[in-house]
């Protein structure tokens, strides 16, 4: 993955406040918090949440990769651990919120190979150097396994079936294949973890598993599909040469449920933190720890309750998570993961799944995905003659290059007379498969292909083709879409996170083009951590409520005054506050948002996300969304308030402002000297006593604590440039097919002539 250079963004702190806090909030009970942890491919971040959902504290900390051999990618779990470590602690300090106070946390990280010592339970070097221990994650970009992944998949069995029809090489099994051939001494002494298991492991001691990690990436299928009776298959692993993982009721990898081993869902309770995890984090042994997911999946967690003004939406809302059924969560960064849930299973060609129980028992999830979205739009601007004009004017107007770019085709369109920007680029066929193909073709040899293009180098001919490559990302979305519902998925709305959602241009071909109303969340940069937050609050909501009832003196109150000398935000080295002048440039990324949002709250200054109609969008330009941006800019004029640079995680493309959101904020709260919370009176919430189903339960933290998003609703389907979008939408299909049709007639001409050679 590949840092892309800083932008500036011209979004102002008001304009960032509305996009975090965009309605009136209700009197918080400031204490109960939750902490949720999120490790992505370059950085690990942590926020913590009150009982409202709002995000208190927020902050990030680089983590680093090796790449010693080609495709072989590594990591260490202590840095990752002791980067946690450091952001939860961060966060505790910048909220004011005591450590007693948390009563969960959550995890989410990406799914890559964590290997273990079963004999010492510390970290196994996986190699190139064997000997460097701490290297002990296998990332899951590694493509080391290329041969041991095609001997698994030549196979052909069963547990294929719900992993696409072949398991990937970024997947478990491949990884630990190549491991028993190649580390020195075997696997012998090894156990494994997918990564989110490994950090539950890592807080609680406990060996329980995640199904989301087990059932999406390592060939787990769960009890009773296709007459499973241990989750893991005997055969298929002795087929594979893999017997090291059969023994002892396949201890190795967690073992089998209800016998040796434990599989959650998502949110159950794991267990409370040790006394270890507790110092190193900064927050108590009575702290509940819930089931982790892979952070695509702590996504759809973050953001598929959010409310929207989308009728059907309410009209299906019967407060059971089958309400979640429909709702396609579009997690967005480099590449595009969208996951859906069903109650029946659902086999989808080029789509991952169906998984089972990996969000609530009983219920199905499929994962489709595009290899490169935000990546795609960063390679087409780099690689255009004009790609250093952009950067200089869109510094010289204090733009990002997305927003210039966009204003660009605006003034194109008046520049050219043409009837829309959509219209400006009709001639323009952008098929922007760069790194193959994973949904809904499944085919990594697939290419790029664009028609249309000139001899203009001009920063103009660069915003017609990005107008190109944001187009076929939406076309790419349909055609997802469509497949999906084909096979049976019910698909009524799409729920975005990520920074592209601050691409007015890119909403609105995504709306145009799927014919789906497209759903903004509360939290765009942060709604992946969020989403772990709310596991954190789910596997704690029985201890909250016993502390609310009890008013506060529960035994959980008594054991954490025994433990409250014991407790400090110091922590260890490892996981301390770095000093100013040696800190990473991402631990700035830190927010202190209580006392804004609750004084904010208390004067009635938070801004409603409004919704828009087609006809209403009409008389506004074809980038303009559903914000209150101007409004915001002319406060920030007033107040006299300037954009900072904005930082860009890696491999993750920035729409605007990604992690600086509240970067100087607290400094300036604290000459309008805002005071923290003081306690409020709490009160139950649920006073039924009917049971509750797992996944019901995660659902109404989900509903709770969402909290509302801004709608993009599609054009109407006369609209011009729908009609215009859905002709150019049998293009790209042609696109992606007959190039398909022309490898294959080539590859097999070339077969010929090695023939004859040979012959």
């Amino acid at each position: 993955m590949v840092q892309h250079p800083h932008s500036r963004s011209h979004t102002s702190i008001p304009t960032r406040k509305s996009s975090f806090f965009n309605t009136p909030i209700v009197p918080p009970q400031p204490d109960v918090y939750y902490v949720g942890v999120d490790v992505g491919t370059g950085s690990a971040r942590a926020c913590l949440i009150d009982t409202n959902g709002i995000i208190l504290g927020l902050a990030e900390r680089p983590i680093t990769r090796h790449e010693l051999k080609p495709n072989h990618i590594t990591q260490s779990s202590t840095e990752i651990w002791n980067a946690i470590s450091y952001c939860v602690k961060t966060c505790l300090r910048d909220s004011g919120v005591d450590p007693s106070e948390v009563f969960g946390i959550g995890f989410d990280a990406t799914c890559s190979l964590v290997a273990i010592s079963e004999s010492t339970d510390e970290p196994i070097g996986v190699g190139p150097n064997f000997y460097d221990a701490k290297e002990n994650i296998i990332l899951w970009m590694d493509h080391r396994a290329d041969e041991a992944t095609n001997q698994i998949n030549a196979t052909g069995d069963k547990c294929l079936k719900y992993v696409g029809g072949q398991m990937s090489i970024e997947m478990e099994l491949p990884k630990i294949k190549w491991l028993k051939h190649n580390l020195p001494g075997g696997i012998n002494d090894c156990k494994f973890y997918d990564l989110p298991d490994y950090l539950v492991h890592k807080a609680t001691g406990s060996e329980a598993r995640s199904f989301c990690s087990a059932v999406c990436k390592q060939g787990f299928v769960p009890l009773g599909v296709e007459n499973s009776e241990t989750g893991w298959s005997k055969e298929f692993l002795l087929s594979v040469d893999l017997p090291e993982l059969v023994e002892d009721d396949f201890r190795r990898l967690g073992g089998i449920p209800g016998k040796n081993g434990t599989f959650l869902s998502a949110g159950d309770i794991v267990g409370k933190l040790t006394p270890q995890a507790a110092e190193e984090l900064g927050l108590t042994t009575e702290c509940i720890v819930g089931s982790p997911v892979i952070d695509a999946y702590a996504g759809w967690v973050g953001t598929v309750a959010g409310k929207a003004d989308i009728p059907h939406l309410q009209d299906n809302a019967d407060g059971t998570i089958e309400t979640a059924c429909g709702r396609l969560a579009a997690v967005a960064g480099t590449s595009t993961c969208h996951i859906a849930m069903t109650k029946e299973p659902c086999f989808v060609k080029g789509v991952w799944g169906p998984y089972k129980n990996v969000m609530a028992p009983g219920y199905w999830l499929a994962e489709g995905g595009q290899s490169m979205t935000g990546a795609l739009l960063a390679h087409v601007l780099s690689i255009h003659p004009a790609s250093q004009e952009l950067n200089r004017l869109a510094e010289a107007s204090n733009l990002s290059k997305f927003d210039y770019l966009n204003l660009a085709l605006e003034n194109l369109v008046q520049d050219t007379k043409s009837r829309s920007v959509v219209s400006l680029a009709k001639h323009m066929f952008f098929y922007g498969d760069f790194h193959g193909n994973r949904s809904p073709i499944a085919d990594p040899r697939m290419k790029a292909s664009i028609i249309g293009q000139s001899m203009d180098n001009s920063v103009n001919d660069l915003a017609i083709q990005y107008f190109g490559a944001c187009e076929f990302i939406a076309q790419q979305t349909r055609q997802i879409v469509e497949e999906m519902e084909k096979s049976g998925h019910n698909i009524t709305c799409v729920y975005m996170s990520g920074g592209q959602c601050r691409n007015g241009l890119l909403m609105r071909l995504l709306a145009d083009c799927t014919g789906k109303p497209v759903v903004i969340p509360r939290y765009i940069d942060a709604a992946v951590v969020f989403g772990s937050a709310l596991l954190g609050a789910v596997a704690a909501e029985e201890s909250v409520a016993e502390h609310v009832n009890s008013k506060g003196r529960s035994r959980r109150n008594s054991i954490l005054n025994s433990q409250k000398s014991q407790v400090s935000l110091g922590g260890s080295t490892s996981g301390g506050a770095h000093s100013p002048y040696t800190a990473p440039s991402a631990t700035a990324s830190t927010a202190n948002m209580s006392t804004l949002v609750y004084a904010s709250a208390n004067a009635g200054s938070l801004h409603q996300f409004p919704v828009m109609t087609p006809m209403e969008e009409e008389q506004v330009d074809y980038f303009n969304q559903p914000t209150q941006e101007q409004l915001a800019e002319k406060e920030a004029k007033n107040a006299n308030i300037t954009s900072d640079d904005d930082s860009e995680d890696e491999q993750t493309l920035s729409f605007g402002s990604q992690h600086k959101v509240q970067q100087g904020l607290s400094q300036k709260l604290s000459k309008l000297g805002l005071k923290p919370l003081s306690s409020i009176k709490k009160t139950t919430s649920d006073t039924s006593n009917a049971p509750i189903s797992p996944g019901d339960k995660l659902w109404k933290v989900m509903e709770k604590m969402t909290g509302p998003g801004k709608v993009i609703f599609p054009s109407a389907d006369t609209h011009p440039d729908r009609v215009l979008l859905a002709a150019k939408y049998k293009i790209f299909l042609e696109q992606c097919y007959k190039q398909q049709e022309y490898r294959n007639l080539v590859d097999e001409v070339e077969q010929q002539n090695l023939k004859s050679v040979k012959g």
